[in-house]
């Protein structure tokens, strides 16, 4: 299987996936426990959630679960949040603190950089591809990060997750126009909360490529998979709940879409 699929558009707006897939190869699975092979921490249904939104936008997504590699860690290892309980570029827990490899099984220094090159790096070509490529039609281009994650996950922070979490690095992965865009939109839609640069600032994919006075601009979008989809297994998706989600974000889209233009 191919690492990244790439769907191609001709607008300012990237929309990057590094979270959907859920191809392990066998090697690999085979070295997870059962609570690794359950696969719990899959950005879930996100590709179905923004398919169609937005029709100009560029579509790029990695094939592989994020326990082969992070595509949205640091390829060095480097933590994101320093201090704060997190999971590593070959994750070796889960969002809740638990082993997801047997014992003895986890990947070592050479596996790790084996899996960087054949996983992590393709990825992150065919973003540095599609950017570059855009920019040569475009003035701005926004790389939008794609991400879900449960409402709850005590390890990882406290309390409930508010529905949007917008992050930009603290302002510095876009300029303030962007950014405003992006909170004015998820601020003025009943029914939602949202935050922004709160416990999620923006992954490696927003801090890498973004390049304000470059004209590329980078959002990571964080939701709380309770606004389209059940919680628990089999991780359902909720059509209803999720029409209703779609909405603000293609009046996002489209408005991020719009300040690319003009």
């Amino acid at each position: 299987m191919k690492p990244v699929r790439i769907k191609k558009g001709s607008g300012p707006v990237i929309l990057a996936m590094p979270h959907t897939g859920t191809y392990i190869p066998a090697n690999i699975k085979t070295k997870l426990n059962a609570n690794g092979r359950k696969l719990t921490d899959t950005d879930w249904h996100v590709n179905r959630l923004y398919r169609g939104l937005l029709p100009s936008a560029t579509v790029i997504r990695a094939n592989f679960h994020r326990y082969v590699i992070d595509a949205n860690r640091d390829p060095s290892g480097k933590s994101l949040y320093p201090g704060q309980n997190t999971t590593d570029l070959c994750p070796t827990t889960d969002f809740d603190g638990q082993n997801i490899y047997k014992k003895g099984r986890t990947p070592n220094a050479r596996e790790i950089e084996r899996r960087r090159i054949e996983y992590h790096m393709p990825y992150h070509q065919a973003i540095k591809t599609e950017i570059a490529h855009l920019l040569q039609k475009h003035n701005r281009v926004v790389l939008y990060d794609c991400h879900s994650i449960r409402s709850y996950v005590p390890y990882l922070f406290d309390g409930i997750l508010p529905d949007f979490n917008i992050g930009t690095n603290n302002g510095k992965s876009c300029s303030a126009h962007f950014e405003n865009t992006a909170k004015n939109v998820c601020a003025q839609s009943p029914g939602y909360t949202s935050v922004c640069n709160g416990r999620f600032k923006g992954g490696w994919t927003t801090r890498h490529y973004s390049k304000p006075l470059k004209g590329v601009h980078a959002i990571q979008m964080e939701l709380a998979q309770s606004t389209y989809m059940a919680e628990v297994s089999p991780w359902q998706y909720l059509p209803s709940t999720a029409r209703k989600t779609r909405r603000v974000i293609r009046r996002l889209l489209k408005s991020l879409e719009h300040a690319a233009l003009n």
